[in-house]
């Protein structure tokens, strides 16, 4: 049996892993050769020009630069003003804190739609804007509930020893809640930053400058166009500069896709072992 558990898990481990990995392989071979068919597991004949061309393309690199900020800056408000409106949903004795949750959990279920949210974000002023891709989907309901019950299993010894110290309620959240909450922030920031990292769709909707647009919406765009002009007007120059074209655009999109995936994968190994790790080991002793 176990042995029957053990090969199922592979299958899936394999079946995960695959795609992954034959784009990485099409990424260093050269497009003339992925063009005639065959290449699964290993390279046939290899080659750097696909990645030296991505990396020539400024628009690329804006995009890249406009996802990293989106990231970074988007998890740290998410992650802060989250756990800062959960912290105060798990206080005992707040005025209408049933009410207050279940309108909460309503807007989990139920929307405006599409259509009345993009009237709201224009009217607003943030149509077409950085700020709106910060700010979107800032505070997540899920994460609330889920910030909510690791605060509210806290030991009351911790907030109360703070708060003979004279420590105010910004204090106790900063000093002593946020310090033993690594383990949910880092769990929860890493799936709010991967989120953020593979939304395409709403910059798609809501950002018509090209550049502000991410690297995943500029990826789709390759994907479905063929290329971005640009792009395609260096893939044409040096493609006339050759005797063979070794270039294809299906090399550029695994290259473009290869640089767009790694990053939040080299990310996750750091950020492991808080998912393993206890959350209040050795953080009181009574």
């Amino acid at each position: 049996m176990q042995a029957v558990i053990y090969a199922v898990l592979a299958l899936l481990a394999f079946i995960t892993f695959y795609p992954f990995w034959n784009s990485l392989v099409i990424s260093f071979n050269t497009g003339s050769d992925t063009a005639l068919g065959g290449i699964t597991f290993w390279m046939r004949d290899f080659t750097l020009e696909n990645y030296r061309i991505v990396f020539k393309e400024d628009d690329i690199f804006h995009a890249y630069l406009i996802t990293i900020l989106r990231t970074v800056f988007g998890t740290a408000l998410s992650m802060f003003f989250t756990a800062l409106f959960a912290y105060g949903l798990s206080k005992k004795g707040i005025v209408f804190k049933k009410f207050y949750m279940i309108m909460c959990i309503v807007t989990m279920y139920f929307s405006g739609g599409l259509i009345p949210y993009f009237i709201l974000i224009y009217q607003m002023h943030l149509y077409n804007t950085f700020t709106f891709l910060l700010i979107n989907g800032m505070v997540s309901v899920y994460n609330m509930i889920i910030f909510r019950t690791f605060f509210a299993e806290l030991p009351d010894g911790l907030e109360e020893s703070a708060r003979i110290d004279g420590c105010s309620n910004f204090g106790v959240f900063f000093r002593i809640v946020l310090p033993v909450s690594g383990p949910v922030l880092a769990t929860l920031g890493l799936f709010t930053a991967v989120g953020l990292w593979n939304d395409w769709f709403t910059p798609a909707i809501f950002i018509s400058d090209q550049g502000l647009i991410p690297l995943q919406t500029l990826l789709v765009q390759i994907i479905n166009a063929g290329a971005t002009a640009s792009l395609m007007t260096n893939l044409n120059t040096y493609a006339q500069s050759m005797v063979q074209n070794t270039v294809t655009v299906k090399a550029l999109q695994m290259a473009t896709m290869m640089i767009a995936t790694l990053p939040i994968l080299m990310i996750y190994p750091f950020l492991q072992k808080y998912f393993v790790k206890g959350a209040l080991v050795g953080s009181l002793k009574e």
